[in-house]
């Protein structure tokens, strides 16, 4: 390490899971955030549980295990809780084997393989009323043809409308590009309807899912992440502890407007806010 890391800070004794957002906490695109990895190894070195949790849906877990093995982090398929595989498996607790036309990336459709539903590409006339379900996540070739193929299957054909997550904004390493809640949006505006759930985060079931397969108290367990009205709400609502990261979208003139407001929902305020993860360690 070119940094050596001692003792966490003393309000965060007695975490034993911590969960990282992907996106603007760990790396930016394709760069990795300046020691995060170090930082990563020495939660591990200390015996705490460290997972991730991101609301991306484009590539599969198997590719995130290849990404962070790439920056020196080490970890496992299992370490990761995507949108997209809580999506596939929340959608499987509703029915089984189901036929799901999606808009999004190979990480959503794949998760939903895997469980066994049939993914149909493009579905015909004839088809509409054949698919259960239309999944929105994020789609970095959206395109006219497959919203309307969305809005037949829903309008026409029936099929319940449901979304990965609903982040307007996706941080990459030069800025912000467009995140799912631009398509879940189109599909909401052409159809009329709003997705009978949302999966990712604000949504707690993902950080509920994570407490119960670790087998951790929510009190033992923290998520690090740039986003207020995702990562932070989520945590919030899942009753762990919460920390802002301010090397991604959210910042501290946004904690401000908060404060502020008399109205806004305080849950949006994280418990701790660092400037970056090196600073939940004292260190020289």
């Amino acid at each position: 390490m070119n940094m050596k890391f001692q003792e966490l800070i003393k309000d965060l004794k007695g975490i034993k899971l911590a969960i990282f957002d992907l996106d603007g906490v760990v790396y930016l695109g394709q760069t990795l955030i300046p020691k995060a990895d170090e930082v990563i190894q020495a939660l591990k070195d200390l015996s705490i549980k460290v997972v991730y949790n991101s609301n991306n849906s484009t590539i599969t877990r198997g590719m995130y295990v290849e990404r962070l093995r790439k920056f020196n982090i080490s970890c496992d398929y299992s370490d990761f809780y995507t949108s997209a595989s809580i999506t596939a498996q929340e959608i499987t607790a509703i029915k089984k084997k189901s036929k799901i036309f999606v808009i999004g990336e190979n990480g959503l459709r794949e998760e939903l393989k895997a469980l066994g539903h049939d993914v149909v590409i493009k579905p015909s006339k004839s088809q509409y009323k054949e698919i259960d379900f239309v999944v929105v996540g994020l789609d970095l070739h959206f395109n006219y043809a497959n919203l309307a193929l969305a809005q037949r299957c829903i309008l026409e054909g029936g099929a319940r409308f449901y979304a990965t997550n609903s982040d307007t904004t996706l941080p990459v390493s030069d800025g912000l590009m467009p995140g799912a809640g631009v398509m879940v949006n189109a599909v909401t505006t052409c159809t009329g309807q709003e997705p009978i759930r949302i999966f990712g985060k604000p949504q707690p079931d993902g950080i509920n899912l994570i407490v119960k397969d670790i087998s951790v108290k929510p009190e033992e367990a923290i998520i690090f992440g740039d986003r207020l009205e995702t990562d932070i709400l989520a945590g919030n609502r899942a009753g762990i502890k919460t920390a802002l990261v301010l090397t991604g979208v959210s910042n501290l003139e946004m904690i401000s407007t908060l404060e502020k407001d008399n109205n806004a929902d305080k849950k949006l305020l994280p418990n701790f806010i660092f400037t970056s993860l090196t600073e939940i360690f004292k260190h020289e």
